[in-house]
């Protein structure tokens, strides 16, 4: 083993420190888009789009058509249930 290749308490600290250093950088990474999105989100806003409703469409946007229209039909449920 080298230096750099030890093992304390079982875990290989060359592999653990490369492990680390690969989050740290995607973590960096993750950073740097969600400013891309929150400069996209406030260029939106500055054009006359509602965030909210944005959100909400890109959000929905992820779901399949079946998970939409059971969650639609458990809103109109409810939504009847409570007189609205």
């Amino acid at each position: 083993m080298t230096d750099k290749n030890i093992e304390i308490g079982g875990l290989n600290t060359e592999r653990l420190s490369s492990i680390v250093s690969r989050i740290e950088h995607l973590e960096e990474e993750k950073k740097g888009i969600q400013d891309d999105i929150k400069d996209i989100y406030a260029e939106a806003k500055g054009a006359g789009f509602d965030v909210k409703a944005l959100k909400h469409v890109i959000k929905q946007r992820k779901k399949s058509q079946a998970e939409r229209d059971e969650e639609d039909a458990i809103f109109t449920t409810y939504e009847h249930a409570v007189g609205l």
